[in-house]
């Protein structure tokens, strides 16, 4: 059976910050300007910290098996499969599926501008930031003001875990942004999803209406009214749990040989008095 083959990192990645790791790197181009850059998510993850476990608190992996055979599979076993029929599948390889788009396998080649406003948001699939390489900073920055100077936004195609996107860059924050797009056949439209045709209102209930909104209208977005009031919630119920030592599932004790001089022995509830002090962790 083919392999699925691994890529290795680069020299760059023993420079790198631990922490910091690139979703994908390959160079911006435009014209006769090019830079290396890095993509990296710009959502950080779940805030609730929940994990599944077993009964004995050993957290749980989930692993793919063969529906034929019932084995476990290592991810060098794994490779992809185009199904051309029930059952029945074409093997394609990484190297392939590369081959497809090759001059644009680690480029992000920038076709045209366009007035931000053009970009419908309905589009928007994921985003990332753009990070320069240290030798093209400058370029960077130059590229980064003239776009927010003059309001455009940047369409480029890139391939990005062996699938091509069409990506809108951005300028914001004193930084790129780069936007996935959905393709415009992805969309369902009101009317797909069954809007009912429009009828004539009551002048009554539009005044009704209109004074409603007016009531809540704001000059400016509150950002605490996007507080995870759910995670704050479970995160207060946590802190309650360690205080009462309720339902605490600790690690099993280490062998006197295996135990490490670092701070695995500070106490779970000090560790989140810590991080509520400094503001960084739970909230009370």
């Amino acid at each position: 059976m083919p392999r699925k083959k691994r890529r290795k990192g680069g020299k760059d990645d023993a420079n790198r910050a631990p922490g910091r790791r690139p979703v994908w790197s390959g160079t911006l181009a435009f014209g006769l300007v090019t830079m290396p850059v890095e993509l990296y998510s710009t959502v950080s993850g779940g805030s609730s910290g929940l994990r599944m476990i077993g009964p004995d608190g050993a957290p749980l992996s989930r692993r793919y098996y063969s529906e034929r055979s019932r084995e476990l599979l290592e991810d060098e076993d794994i490779v992809r499969g185009y199904e051309v029929a029930e059952g029945e599948f074409v093997l394609i390889e990484d190297e392939e599926l590369e081959a497809l788009d090759p001059d644009r396998s680690r480029t992000i080649e920038l076709e045209m501008f366009v007035p931000h406003g053009q970009i419908d948001p309905l589009l928007g699939n994921s985003s990332y930031l753009v990070i320069p390489r240290e030798e093209a900073t400058a370029a960077y920055r130059l590229l980064v003001a003239s776009m927010a100077d003059s309001g455009q936004a940047g369409i480029a195609r890139f391939v990005l875990r062996d699938r091509a996107y069409q990506v809108a860059l951005v300028s914001g924050q004193g930084a790129l942004r780069a936007l996935t797009l959905r393709y415009p056949d992805e969309l369902r439209s009101p009317e797909d999803v069954g809007l009912p045709e429009p009828e004539p209102a009551d002048l009554d209930d539009i005044e009704a209406l209109t004074r409603a909104m007016k009531k809540l209208e704001t000059e400016e977005l509150d950002p605490e009214l996007l507080e995870d009031d759910s995670a704050r919630r479970l995160e207060q119920l946590v802190v309650r749990k360690l205080k009462d030592n309720e339902d605490v599932l600790e690690p099993p004790a280490a062998d006197d040989d295996d135990r490490e001089t670092d701070d695995s022995g500070i106490d779970l509830l000090e560790q989140l008095r810590r991080s509520l002090d400094s503001g960084n962790g739970l909230k009370a």
